[in-house]
């Protein structure tokens, strides 16, 4: 842009070549000067004078939109989840590797691994649910209304209502999927087939958060019917997955426990995979570390997916997926798993 007065003229090109100071150019005492010296116009010149002193400026915030708008195409973009400040110096941010393009979180990584065990043993996967109705998480699994178990489970709640007036549920086991997979596999008994199901899912409790109890965490629940299941069955199964997922010989044992759903029901524990029940700090020197909760399948719960329990029997269990991770791994606090630690992530 040209100007017809020497002095605008010269002093926009010394405000031009500094556009990189940005607005304060804007309240530079060069462009207050020709603002200053517009009462010492003559009156008959003034008018032109000014026009071209506000098209200066004009100019000028044109030229500084431009130059901020060139400087944030070429900046990185601001990573909120990054772990660091924006003020932490260079040096102390964790250096991403020239290759790094992400990776899976180990949890996933062990999941598969457990699909993987189950399914050589003929179990199929079906995912749980991120919100469930009271019918499934309770009623289904001979929870009956005001049945003080219930207490057991702090759940989360929703403000959101089912067809029967009772409040959405975040659900605190994987258990609510047993009575869907029961009943949509109900022809496999018919055919003379076992219903065998692996349901994994995240679920989610009001707990106090320390290191070994997180609100948000994974299950993965088991589920297999047939004619003449007995508890033995139970527990040659889960020690056969245990081998497999430590790559060593593991024992079990177990001690009778209470769910509304099972019956018997069993708390089972496993032989200290780090000490060879000789007593470490993991197992607090017992040698043994429990491990989940399983049992018989409850008849009223076969009942309720419309499975004779005079001909059917079967088991279930449902166990976390975390600890199996840390047992395996020696991980001090289940609250890694959610830090987005990239330290923590990259041992994996």
């Amino acid at each position: 842009m040209t100007y017809q007065n020497a002095e605008i003229a010269k002093i926009a090109e010394v405000l031009k070549s500094r556009i990189v100071e940005g607005a304060s150019l804007l309240r530079s005492p060069e462009l207050k000067s020709l603002f200053d010296a517009i009462k010492t116009i003559d009156p008959s010149e003034r008018s032109a004078y000014g026009q071209e002193i506000n098209k200066l400026k004009v100019e000028l915030q044109d030229l500084i939109d431009a130059s901020e708008d060139s400087q944030l195409a070429t900046q990185s973009p601001i990573d909120v989840t990054a772990p660091f400040d924006i003020n932490t110096p260079k040096s102390k941010r964790p250096q991403l590797l020239s290759v790094e393009q992400g990776s899976i979180h180990p949890l996933m990584t062990e999941l598969e691994l457990v699909l993987g065990i189950f399914n050589r043993m003929g179990f199929t996967a079906v995912e749980s649910r991120q919100i469930d109705d009271d019918y499934h998480m309770f009623e289904s699994l001979n929870f009956p209304e005001d049945h003080p178990a219930r207490d057991d489970y702090d759940t989360f709640m929703t403000v959101e209502k089912d067809k029967n007036g009772k409040q959405f549920i975040a659900p605190a086991h994987t258990s609510n999927m047993q009575n869907r997979v029961l009943r949509d596999n109900k022809a496999n008994l018919e055919n003379g087939e076992p219903i065998a199901v692996l349901l994994p899912g995240r679920v989610y409790r009001n707990e106090d958060l320390d290191a070994r109890h997180e609100h948000t965490f994974h299950q993965f629940e088991g589920v297999y019917v047939d004619k003449g299941i007995h508890a033995g069955n139970l527990l040659a199964t889960f020690k056969t997955f245990l081998s497999e997922y430590y790559q060593q010989d593991v024992e079990i044992k177990s001690q009778p426990f209470y769910f509304p759903f099972t019956e018997p029901s069993f708390e089972l524990a496993l032989s200290c995979p780090f000490c060879q029940k000789q007593g470490c700090s993991i197992c607090s020197h017992t040698g043994w570390i429990e491990l989940l909760g399983m049992g018989m399948v409850h008849p009223n719960v076969l009942k309720e997916a419309g499975i004779d329990p005079l001909v059917y029997t079967g088991f279930a269990w449902g166990c976390g997926l975390e600890r199996l991770v840390m047992l395996k791994y020696g991980i001090e606090d289940i609250r890694h798993f959610e830090s987005a630690k990239i330290e923590f992530l990259r041992q994996f």
